[in-house]
């Protein structure tokens, strides 16, 4: 369970869609939580480079190997996906700072 209040989660969805939309080319408008990111015509280059606008926009490390097709990569599924990994990854990384 995330410990996100519901404007930062709203601020953090905002970023994530707008990053998205950018690297996708799309209006911001466009896009939703239920967006499927493969939908969106990304190639593999496209995808990287909105993982690391993600990585830069939030100072996170995203686990993604674009070699690795074994790895279905859920997470990067939805926009709402990859929200809540955004999430995650920030507690975690709040969590590793507070030790």
């Amino acid at each position: 369970m995330n410990t996100v209040g519901a404007s930062n989660h709203q601020t953090i969805e905002s970023r994530v869609v707008d990053i998205i939309a950018r690297q996708a080319m799309v209006g911001a408008q466009q896009l939703g939580v239920k967006s499927e990111i493969a939908a969106l015509g990304l190639d593999s280059l496209g995808l990287v480079e909105v993982i690391f606008a993600l990585e830069q926009a939030f100072d996170i490390q995203i686990p993604f190997n674009a070699n690795d097709r074994r790895d279905d990569q859920s997470a990067l599924k939805t926009v709402g996906s990859v929200v809540e990994m955004i999430i995650a990854l920030l507690a975690q990384k709040n969590g590793s700072q507070d030790q």
